[in-house]
């Protein structure tokens, strides 16, 4: 019964998923907002007589320790996606830094050819209902902030007029057989299909495996984008503004201990002052 929910069975809970089934810190804390939220509003309208989720003590946040792609990789990475259902993707997430919802959520209306920009305004997210796939397009970003306008670098330029021309060119092959429901979207597949998130989840691990290159998350790409415009001399500020973070302070906490080479560069700056 819900009113008999203690908040020793909540972290009894929180305990076997954190040893038993290896789930992370930053797991049970999502879970148990979650799980905080619900009962409140259980509390609120009187279906309990208070909150158990309020004496949890919840997990300390694990730091997070990303594992990115360096330069050189990330070249080699660009040579082998070409061609690949993946390469619109891996572009836009390891250049743009763009999330997966802001991936697939890409239209051909957030491009501006004239004025040279990139418009991020629009997700696609997919989730699971009942063990049921469902997608989720809303015409708005994660955050206020992540609602931002980028460079149209030539290269993506020149990718998009290729995709446009084959997307073209398949609605004519296909006939009526051709998707027109997703035209708005660019990252579409021979039939007018809009790339759903979990393929590229599945997908890109795939891809790296094939050309025996080191695995990293999707989500990865995005780090590797905001490790290398820092380790080029790119302030905090402009990194936050290009990944559309809300806070300044989410960029400093992932990113500013993420390049190494900053390090060692300021070890060589002071060795001259170095006793021998």
């Amino acid at each position: 019964m819900l009113s008999e929910i203690t908040p020793k069975q909540i972290q009894d809970y929180y305990t076997y998923e954190l040893q038993e089934l290896g789930v992370s810190n930053n797991t049970v804390i999502r879970r148990h907002a979650n799980i905080r939220k619900a009962l409140q509003y259980a509390f609120k309208v009187g279906l309990i007589d208070n909150n158990p989720a309020d004496r949890v003590e919840r997990p300390k946040k694990s730091p997070f320790v990303g594992s990115i792609y360096n330069a050189k990789e990330l070249e080699q990475l660009f040579e082998k996606v070409k061609g690949d259902p993946l390469e619109l993707g891996v572009i836009l997430a390891a250049f743009y830094g763009l999330r997966r919802s802001e991936v697939v959520g890409l239209k051909w209306n957030a491009i501006d050819f004239d004025q040279k920009t990139v418009s991020i305004r629009h997700t696609v997210t997919q989730i699971t209902i009942d063990g049921k796939s469902t997608i989720i397009a809303k015409d708005r970003t994660k955050t206020k902030s992540s609602y931002r306008t980028l460079p149209l670098v030539a290269p993506f330029e020149a990718l998009l007029h290729e995709m446009k021309a084959k997307q073209l060119q398949n609605r004519r092959l296909c006939g009526r057989e051709y998707n027109t429901a997703d035209a708005e979207y660019i990252y579409v597949n021979d039939l007018g299909e809009f790339i759903k998130p979990g393929f590229i989840t599945q997908h890109f691990p795939l891809l790296l495996e094939k050309y025996g290159m080191r695995r990293i998350r999707f989500h990865d790409l995005r780090h590797s984008c905001a490790s290398l415009l820092y380790a080029n001399g790119v302030s905090l500020k402009e990194i936050q503004e290009w990944l559309g973070h809300s806070d300044i302070g989410t960029t400093s906490n992932i990113y500013t201990h993420l390049d190494f080479h900053s390090k060692i560069a300021s070890a060589e700056a002071i060795i001259g002052v170095y006793p021998t």
